[in-house]
């Protein structure tokens, strides 16, 4: 829709005690939850509840998702998010959400690429009510993609199991925890500074959904640019292409 600004919804968030980190900082994976739990507020809001998603079998699903942190967030600091939708196309929209703190600086910013899927699973067209709600453009950027390279022989190899608390109402991996998983592999590779850094950008695609009980393989290595980590299946099927890395 021309001529109009996306629609924002703003909600307060106090960084708890468990969102932070050894050092006191929050956690990138923190950020990935306030921006989803705002997203619904926000659908919700304008009369696109879970009731109205659950009535037509359609659900959204994180495909890609993008984490910028600019400054330090430690427990008990009060923060602000606001969300918008800034475009969209056929059957994918992005947010991005920005965080500023008691001062009105920008902490840290996201962009999560949703895809609608219907009740098969498959991709399907966003109602066209959604565009005089929210008033996103036509994106003129592509879904988010994390390209890497081959694992080198030294990467390290992590095998853990999708555990109980990380699923959510759909039944599986939360799409933030795949931030905790990336951060884990990272220090467990000797990055422990990487997850720490401010700023820091963490980049995610999302491959295929992380199933209840699962057991997965992340591959973790350094690069010129920052780290890079590959999750999947057993079976070998790509689940998870991430890196963390200072900003570009």
């Amino acid at each position: 829709m021309s001529g109009r600004e996306p629609d924002c919804c703003s909600s307060p968030f106090r960084v708890r005690f468990d969102e932070a980190g050894p050092d006191g900082l929050l956690r990138t994976s923190a950020l990935l939850r306030y921006a989803q739990d705002l997203a619904g507020h926000h659908s919700a809001e304008r009369g696109f509840t879970r009731a109205w998603y659950a009535e037509r079998g359609l659900v959204w699903l994180a495909r890609a998702a993008e984490v910028g942190v600019l400054g330090s967030m430690r427990v008990g600091d009060e923060i602000v998010g606001t969300t918008r939708v800034v475009g969209w196309r056929r059957v994918w929209a992005r947010r991005r959400t920005d965080f500023v703190d008691g001062s009105g600086r920008l902490a840290a910013w996201t962009h999560v690429d949703w895809v609608l899927l219907d009740g098969r699973g498959s991709p399907t067209r966003i109602p066209p009510e959604f565009d005089a709600v929210f008033g996103a453009p036509k994106a003129d950027f592509p879904l988010g993609r994390v390209p890497l390279d081959g694992a080198p022989a030294d990467a390290r190899t992590t095998r853990f199991r999708v555990r109980p608390h990380e699923l959510d109402p759909m039944d599986h991996a939360n799409n933030a925890v795949y931030a905790d998983w990336l951060e884990e592999s990272v220090i467990g590779a000797g990055g422990v500074d990487a997850t720490r850094a401010i700023p820091r950008t963490a980049r995610l695609e999302y491959a295929r959904a992380a199933e209840r009980g699962s057991e997965l393989v992340a591959l973790t290595w350094p690069d010129a640019l920052g780290w890079s980590c590959r999750i999947t299946g057993e079976d070998g099927t790509e689940l998870l292409r991430a890196r963390l890395a200072p900003p570009d």
